[in-house]
């Protein structure tokens, strides 16, 4: 049996699905995209071009939700299928676009650079617990406007697992997908066997930018998976009830599938997010608040209740250090959101509300992630009799170390951690020099990175990649890239 979370009641869930189709109808969705509208009134919605909200009938919700699919597969560079958006399969990535890491000597967060964003790269590759790459900072040593899409050129030099990412401009969007086709071998292969999901975020309450909805217009045509990420704040930008935030990211997430469908039927679309509560006493936004797992959790459900993929951003704390604040709050995260089968679970190593990133609590992170994945696959029964044959024949002696079947069965009944989680004796532990978590952490940063292997792709589809790159850097005025180790 595997062990299962679910924090909606079934009439609850039936209900927020209707107030989800009926605010598609009244207010409406605000879209602020051309091609967006025509392809809404084309389908019969009532446009109001003037004011820029559409009015989505329930049937066409209803059809365009049919028509996604109801799970698909992110391909590494080899072309295996490793990552499956589907049922309750999980799978972790580290979040997206922190503007800060946290320096490893400091401790005080400061602005990114290419060799941070390269090392990143390289310990989620060397890190077996996260199953796919994610454009996880924003370097500073480039020009704004590349800033997207030079974080894919990066990974794609480094990277092997599949990747999350996301546009920032209408335009770098193409140049991203170009880079993305040469080294899946084209745009069929890619189409074929996607390595990439694109981010596509609506604006609460109820909004579509310009910008957002033409990439999940471009990503829907061009065959690339897109994921939404809709943020209702409660208290804020939605209403405060738990259950009225879900609502709200119902009618959002559903107004995106039926853009996307209408764009391309059968397009790969994942019902996803970043809500949070709204702390009234700080006016920030908690991704370590027990509320904000309530309305993840709680989306999730309605997600799978409707046939859809999903996503949510959780295993994340607002600690601005790597402390036992972040490791609660990063523990507690993970596990609701494992529990609630999630299958795309972002925010590994991210702090200070989405903002910043950390080697240290990536490698920490991935041990509250393989505990994770050990909780949700239940407890199995491993023989028949269960445990009648091997405790007769031990008997009152209690001697099980000595026995093949412990020697047959410990590693997969147990979760075996890293060194960087520490259970030794007291002896043991002041012999190794009384190390703090944070000292073990950055140990294995060290151990990882020094093992890490160049991927296969070859050197001449990186110095195509370069010049794409470079091709976009000067357009908005950068000479050069930096150079690459």
């Amino acid at each position: 049996m595997r062990p299962k979370l679910e924090i909606l009641s079934q009439e609850l869930v039936e209900q927020i699905i209707e107030e989800g189709y009926g605010l598609l109808m009244d207010p409406g969705i605000e879209v602020h995209n051309e091609d967006a509208l025509g392809l809404l009134s084309d389908a019969g919605a009532q446009v109001n071009r003037e004011r820029r909200v559409a009015r989505i009938p329930r049937q066409l919700a209803e059809a365009s939700i049919e028509h996604a699919p109801s799970a698909f597969d992110l391909h590494n560079l080899d072309g295996e299928p490793v990552v499956h958006y589907g049922q309750d399969h999980v799978h972790f990535d580290p979040g997206s676009a922190a503007i800060t890491i946290l320096d490893r000597s400091s401790k005080r967060q400061r602005t990114p650079d290419t060799r941070d964003f390269i090392d990143f790269v390289k310990l989620v590759e060397m890190l077996p617990q996260i199953d796919a790459q994610s454009t996880a900072l924003i370097p500073g040593d480039v020009v704004e406007e590349i800033g997207d899409l030079y974080r894919l050129y990066l990974a794609l030099n480094f990277m092997r697992k599949p990747i999350v990412t996301g546009a920032f401009r209408k335009d770098t969007f193409w140049t991203m997908k170009e880079m993305l086709a040469l080294v899946a071998g084209g745009e069929e292969p890619l189409a074929r066997k996607p390595i990439a999901v694109f981010d596509v975020c609506p604006s609460p309450p109820l909004k579509w930018s310009d910008l957002t909805c033409q990439n999940l217009i471009d990503c829907a045509r061009s065959g690339i998976p897109s994921e939404m990420v809709s943020m209702p704040l409660a208290g804020a930008t939605a209403p405060v009830t738990l259950a009225g935030a879900i609502v709200q990211h119902t009618a959002e997430c559903m107004s995106g599938v039926v853009i996307c469908q209408l764009a391309q039927e059968g397009a790969p679309i994942v019902w996803g997010g970043s809500p949070s509560i709204f702390d009234m006493r700080t006016g920030t936004t908690p991704m370590g608040a027990v509320g904000t797992w309530m309305i993840d959790v709680g989306y999730t459900q309605v997600g799978k209740a409707l046939g859809m993929p999903t996503h949510a951003y959780l295993g994340m704390t607002d600690a601005k250090v790597v402390d036992a604040q972040a490791g609660l709050e990063s523990a507690g995260g993970a596990l609701l959101a494992a529990l609630a089968g999630v299958n795309m679970i972002s925010g590994a190593g991210m702090m200070d509300f989405e903002s910043c990133q950390s080697y240290e609590k990536l490698v920490i992170d991935a041990e509250i992630i393989g505990m994770a994945k050990r909780l949700i696959r239940g407890v199995e029964q491993r023989d028949d009799p269960i445990a009648l044959d091997v405790m007769r024949r031990v008997g009152h002696g209690g001697d099980f170390l000595k026995e093949k079947h412990t020697r047959r069965w410990f590693r997969e009944e147990f979760y075996i951690p890293s060194p960087v989680i520490d259970r030794g004796a007291m002896e043991a532990w002041m012999e190794a020099g009384a190390t703090s978590a944070w000292d073990r952490a950055s140990d294995r940063v060290d151990s990882l990175l020094a093992a890490y292997e160049p991927n296969r792709v070859s050197e001449e589809v990186k110095r195509e990649l370069r010049a794409i790159a470079a091709r976009a850097a000067r357009s908005f005025g950068m000479d050069d890239l930096p150079p690459l180790p």
